[in-house]
């Protein structure tokens, strides 16, 4: 338990190192950014398919493929549905009006810190649910891939919150709490699978599937956007092959 609420507090965590970032360099280039974020999109490609995917077909039993694959579809048909209540970065991140008044603009950076709370959850249950399945280091390495997306994600939060008027302060709070909800969506899914192992085998997949579709649908598109896919393609790698030869060697 000590190890899972580290981890969580690591995770969530991350989002702050990612604020403070945003903070000092507050004009940080697409390009790096983009290198970093698909850098995590490939640690979490591997993490969700070697560390999800791949033990929900072990624990599944004789029916384990058949729902692997109805957890992996529910995991990312539940986030799109989140996607069409609250869109996520790369629908947000260019959404901020240029000369609209402070109330509207503030309004929008608002939205788009929500969207990101709001999308963490899924997030830091996938890692809670890693712990769930017993496999510690397979748990800590989709974790790690969790935490690597959220140092961009918080950079991205801090500029434009600051940009609409909102106080240094008040800023950093908002970025934390949005790291805050992936403790607390840890915590769940570590409970939840800890309490029902029956539900071990399409929790992995629903986490599976989540990190799927965050991967896909936000992860890439947003790396794409500025011009630097061919870097992005090859950082998208670099982490998947990271991952792949610290589960050989580690696992």
């Amino acid at each position: 338990m000590k190890m899972v609420l580290l981890t969580a507090l690591g995770v969530g965590g991350a989002t702050a190192v990612g604020a403070i970032i945003g903070f000092v360099f507050k004009k940080i280039s697409h390009r790096f950014s983009d290198i970093v974020l698909s850098f995590a999109a490939g640690v979490m490609l591997a993490a969700a398919v070697f560390g999800l995917i791949f033990p929900s077909l072990e624990y599944g039993g004789k029916y384990g493929i058949l729902t692997t694959v109805a957890g992996i579809f529910t995991g990312a048909l539940c986030l799109n549905l989140m996607d069409k209540l609250v869109p996520h970065l790369h629908k947000l991140a260019g959404a901020e009006p240029e000369s609209h008044g402070n109330n509207e603009k503030l309004s929008k950076v608002l939205l788009f810190v929500a969207a990101i709370a709001i999308h963490n959850l899924p997030e830091g249950i996938a890692a809670g649910v890693g712990f769930g399945s017993g496999d510690v280091h397979q748990a800590i390495l989709i974790a790690g891939g969790i935490a690597l997306q959220n140092i961009p994600e918080g950079m991205v939060i801090i500029g434009p919150m600051l940009a609409a008027g909102v106080s240094p302060a008040k800023t950093l709070i908002l970025a934390l709490l949005t790291g805050l909800v992936e403790v607390i969506g840890t915590l769940l899914g570590y409970f939840a699978v800890s309490l029902s192992t029956v539900i071990l085998p399409f929790a992995l997949a629903f986490a599976g599937g989540t990190m799927l579709y965050v991967i896909s649908d936000e992860m890439i598109p947003e790396t794409h956007a500025h011009g630097s896919q061919r870097g992005a393609t090859y950082a998208l790698l670099l982490g998947f092959c990271v991952m792949l030869v610290s589960d050989v060697l580690l696992g």
